[in-house]
Parts: structure tokens; sequence; C-alpha cells
């Protein structure tokens, strides 16, 4: 089968036209991913330090306890 690989869609030609009037906005777009998703590892005690900090709640925080 051949390919078509003339065939650009508006979204392609959108994003790219995007990218080359900004400048530099791949890179903003990596440093945010990074600060968001990328995190470094935590030891085993501070997992343990965070899971045992967290507050207990009831399964259904509006009912109330007779």
């Amino acid at each position: 089968m051949p390919k078509f690989t003339g065939y650009v869609s508006d979204h392609t030609k959108f994003i790219d036209e995007l990218k080359s009037k900004t400048p530099g906005m791949e890179q903003r777009q990596q440093e945010g991913r990074n600060l968001l998703w990328d995190k470094l590892p935590i030891s085993l005690d501070e997992q343990a330090r965070t899971e045992e900090s967290r507050l207990r709640q009831q399964a259904y925080p509006y009912q109330t306890k007779f």
C-alpha cells in the first residue's frame, strides 16, 4: 500500500505555525511539565511519614455519627 505523505492536517499546520511564531515555546512547555509532573523520588522514610500524617476521613463525610 502506498503512503500518502503529501497531506498535512489543519491541526499540524496550526501547531507548526505556532511553534515558528513563538520561539522557546517547546522549552517552556518542557519546564512546565517538569514543574508539575517530573518529581524526584522520595525516600521510604519520608513516604512513611507522609502516609502517617494524613488525616483519616470517614467514607461519607456528611453523615453525622450518633
